[in-house]
């Protein structure tokens, strides 16, 4: 089995599709979604600055890769490393001004809930398994094994609007950092 903490030399970086050049500016819907914590969260509700890094699934231990060619597909390889990147960086996130972070895929609650206590998060991630917020904001996705899945991207929120999108993410183990310098470059006023 592969190690799914290091990430191959030859991992392929997604294009910037124009998927994500909407989201600035959009005011988040009034929906709530199920957290690692056992809460349910309704990103649109919340004060103050919210960080949401989004990926496509994580890959659960002992088990295959969703398909083969799992590496070859550009932005799909690499959410457990981008998940410990925020774990690793998570206090100089909120050193940055995020008032709280999520991690936010497609994966049902109780599968992340694993992972989350696994990796040792320090905070929740949020199921969209339904797919209404990725419908609601018309978040980048992509279809793989039947499957809808989240493609990579960060949202900076400020009191239920996205003040930013970082999109694509590349490679996925600087995404924390990446978000950071973000945050520092763009403080609330």
């Amino acid at each position: 089995m592969e190690n799914h903490l290091v990430l191959p030399d030859d991992l392929p970086a997604p294009k910037d599709d124009g998927g994500a050049a909407h989201l600035t500016g959009l005011l988040l819907p009034d929906l709530a979604l199920a957290a690692t914590d056992g809460s349910e969260i309704n990103l649109a509700r919340l004060p103050g600055r919210t960080v949401v890094y989004a990926y496509p699934r994580t890959a659960e231990p002992d088990k295959p890769p969703l398909v083969a060619d799992w590496n070859a597909i550009p932005g799909a390889r690499g959410c457990t490393p981008q998940s410990c990147s925020f774990r690793d960086h998570f206090a100089e996130l909120r050193a940055a001004g995020a008032d709280r972070v999520f991690g936010l895929s497609t994966q049902a609650t109780a599968y992340q809930r694993e992972m989350a206590e696994r990796l040792h998060l320090p905070f929740p991630v949020l199921s969209d398994e339904g797919l209404a917020l990725a419908s609601a904001l018309r978040l980048p996705t992509m279809a793989v094994a039947g499957l809808t899945l989240l493609k990579r991207l960060t949202l900076i929120v400020d009191d239920g609007v996205i003040a930013g999108a970082l999109y694509p993410v590349f490679p996925p183990d600087r995404s924390a950092q990446d978000t950071a310098a973000w945050l520092e470059a763009n403080p609330r006023g």
